[in-house]
């Protein structure tokens, strides 16, 4: 018997932006052990799948050429591998694809049971494929990086979030206003507003001299920056970090290693962060969404036959919220 196909998007080695995608059709998937065959509804892209593309993460991510990319997506159970106990056939879900696996530009994509989790109807699936990546990488951020209780209760924090309008930034201004803290955001001109109605207590326009500094309108000193961004120095962070404040970089690089070694022997620190996924932390956030106390801002959404306007659009940098593909 043949081989049932699905169309996909994939690219064969490091390089090409964009024009290094190719449309294909391959078989569909089998899941195995503790894996889900999801039919794909929506997908959303990160800087993390085209930082892959360009060689950024080696030797680490991919795992294999050719590679489907793609890590979040958002669809409809069509069936499980053995020992399968949480979903069944039919069941709505929102997923993260083993990263160094891929497979979310497609439409179906297999996933492991223990990153996946029950989308509510409230939750429409574009809404729901924009939280895993950028949404878990938020919320450990502010929880546990950070320290940051999300039920209001502990000690007050003055945060600042670098580039709050981009995909991890929007969901960072939104979880760190749950706890009890003051959020200091800076982002483009033209999404002040948008930031501000997330929650932000003050927002900075990046291109202004005190937003380039970094400096709060109300003078306050950070005690923990999330840097959702690259190419600012220490020594712009530096003054503006209370005592023991600290930088926690959400994109590290194998690069900066030394970096961070120098700074983990100060008071102020700067401190790598690696997400570590977990399911219950994708479905608290899911209900979060259906509560109506987190919210996914959608940039712009894109059919997968055009995945590649897509891709040039999230390596382009400027996305407010997050970019979305449906099959």
């Amino acid at each position: 018997m043949a081989e049932k196909l699905m169309h996909g998007v994939r690219y064969n080695g490091y390089g090409g932006g964009p024009s290094g995608l190719e449309h294909v059709d391959v078989p569909i998937p089998t899941p195995n052990k503790d894996e889900i065959l999801v039919k794909v509804e929506a997908a959303s892209l990160n800087p993390f799948d085209w930082k892959v593309q360009k060689g950024m993460l080696w030797p680490l991510f991919p795992s294999k050429f050719p590679q489907i990319p793609g890590n979040d997506v958002a669809g409809e159970v069509v069936k499980v591998g053995p020992g399968v106990k949480k979903v069944k056939a039919g069941d709505k879900v929102v997923a993260m694809v083993t990263p160094s696996v891929g497979g979310g530009l497609a439409e179906f994509a297999v996933v492991k049971e223990r990153l996946t989790v029950i989308r509510p109807p409230e939750v429409s699936a574009a809404h729901g494929a924009g939280i895993p990546v950028a949404g878990l990488t938020a919320h450990q951020a502010i929880t546990q990086s950070a320290g940051v209780n999300l039920d209001g209760s502990g000690k007050h924090k003055n945060i600042l979030i670098i580039a709050a309008s981009g995909g991890v930034g929007h969901y960072a201004v939104q979880l760190a206003k749950l706890g009890n803290t003051h959020v200091t955001a800076t982002c483009g001109a033209r999404n002040m507003e948008i930031v501000k109605s997330l929650g932000a207590d003050e927002v900075l326009d990046y291109k202004t001299p005190d937003g380039a500094a970094l400096r709060s309108p109300s003078g306050r000193k950070y005690d923990v920056v999330l840097y959702c961004a690259a190419g600012i120095p220490w020594s712009t962070f530096e003054p503006n970090l209370s005592e023991n404040g600290k930088v926690i970089d959400i994109t590290p690089v194998p690069t900066a290693l030394f970096g961070y070694a120098l700074r983990m022997l100060s008071k102020k620190k700067l401190v790598p962060m690696l997400l570590k996924p977990k399911g219950e932390n994708l479905d608290f956030l899911v209900n979060l969404v259906r509560e109506g106390k987190l919210k996914t801002i959608i940039d712009s959404k894109y059919p997968l036959s055009k995945a590649e306007d897509a891709w040039a659009k999230s390596i382009e940098g400027h996305a407010t919220g997050k970019i979305i593909v449906e099959p």
